[in-house]
């Protein structure tokens, strides 16, 4: 399918396509894992020389938000970094598939936060769908059917409420699983497999994504980060002398609030379902409408988002320059992916609250993370 129309925004910022060669978050495990020459161009040193590892995964810190809060930072500000590109889009069920499987979307499959599963909508983080709990109906393993951290099973360090769950079993099937309720418990258990000698060790924290989605980037959000790199500190004084923690996150921010748009009812004519999420809107057209959908999200959301076919991000590689046809099946026709402040509302896309700050598109405050390095 072709694009017809004139995007609007031409003369704005374009979007932000990952490097899926180089230094993107989808070669952090293959350059401390796999292929560590690879990678030695813009892999900070003294990680890949470390005979010890713990890679941090610190959900929801974008790099732009990070150099906002350098004085609140101390520990991170310390460390060693750059920053990368995470993977788009710029959700959690995407990005951490990626970090974990050194894959693109493309390859994986996970290539959203809703996908189109089988005529149904998929919410990757509750594996459900309009009818309930889906792990039976539509296996994870089969979702995302490739090994985490190239089959080599180390401990993960996570919520212990994730065990079971059908994103853990899609993207952590395999790995040695370890729960912890508090923040404390990260690092007493991080600290305990470290002392075992485990050379490499992977941990997950939530808290930062959390704030930000409740309160946005306001004073919580600062207070949190300033919680998260005290997290960082902590672990860097209970591991041996000599490890390398290695810190990265999965995507950036922007604060959204009550910017919330509807689909405009010419566009909403043309639409079957929706699948995706707030600030990458994936729209289903009915058939027959597909020309007619892409004409009409130009003329009425042309100016807030950059409007793309299924085809064209394809062939400009959004998810990387390869791409399954399983993956392909999961994607609509077109895309919404927001450049302003604001996030294309869907009936079905709910929570437990409204959303402040938001992510999933394609610009600098989402894309760029942080890869940090610290020698205990």
């Amino acid at each position: 399918m072709e694009q017809e129309g004139t995007d609007v925004g031409d003369l704005e910022p374009a979007p932000i396509v990952p490097d899926y060669g180089g230094a993107c978050l989808c070669n952090v495990v293959p350059a401390l894992l796999d292929r560590p020459d690879e990678h030695r161009g813009w892999f900070p040193g003294p990680a890949l020389e470390a005979d010890q590892v713990v890679l941090v995964a610190l959900d929801g810190l974008g790099w732009e938000q990070l150099e906002a809060r350098r004085h609140l930072t101390p520990t991170m500000n310390a460390m060693e970094g750059i920053p990368i590109s995470s993977v788009l889009p710029t959700t959690t069920a995407t990005a951490l598939t990626s970090l974990v499987t050194g894959m693109t979307p493309g390859e994986h499959g996970v290539v959203g936060y809703r996908i189109h599963v089988h005529g149904e909508v998929l919410n990757v983080l509750r594996w459900s769908t309009a009818a309930g709990d889906a792990r039976q109906t539509i296996p994870p393993q089969k979702i995302q059917p490739n090994l985490p951290f190239f089959s080599q099973r180390p401990p993960v360090v996570t919520r212990a409420e994730f065990s079971r769950t059908g994103f853990t079993l899609a993207h952590l099937d395999g790995v040695r699983f370890t729960g912890y309720r508090m923040a404390s418990s990260l690092v007493t258990e991080v600290a305990r497999l470290t002392r075992a000698s485990e050379p490499f060790v992977y941990t997950y924290y939530d808290g930062v994504d959390k704030v930000s989605h409740e309160y946005g980037l306001g004073e919580h959000f600062d207070a949190e980060v300033a919680a998260a790199d005290d997290l960082v500190g902590d672990i860097l004084a209970a591991v041996p002398s000599g490890t390398a923690v290695v810190v990265v996150s999965d995507h950036g921010q922007v604060e959204v609030g009550d910017n919330v748009v509807p689909l405009d009812p010419e566009v909403a004519m043309h639409v079957s379902l929706q699948s995706g999420e707030g600030r990458f809107r994936w729209l289903h057209a009915r058939p027959g409408h597909a020309t007619a959908l892409v004409d009409a999200c130009h003329a009425a959301h042309g100016a807030q988002a950059w409007v793309r076919t299924r085809d064209q991000l394809v062939d400009e590689h959004w998810f990387g320059p390869a791409i399954t046809a399983e993956a392909v099946a999961r994607l609509g026709d077109v895309a919404l992916v927001a450049r302003e402040d604001i996030a294309f509302t869907e009936p079905t896309d709910t929570g437990p609250y409204d959303l402040v700050g938001r992510h999933g598109s394609a610009t600098p405050a989402e894309v760029f993370v942080p890869l940090l390095v610290g020698i205990a």
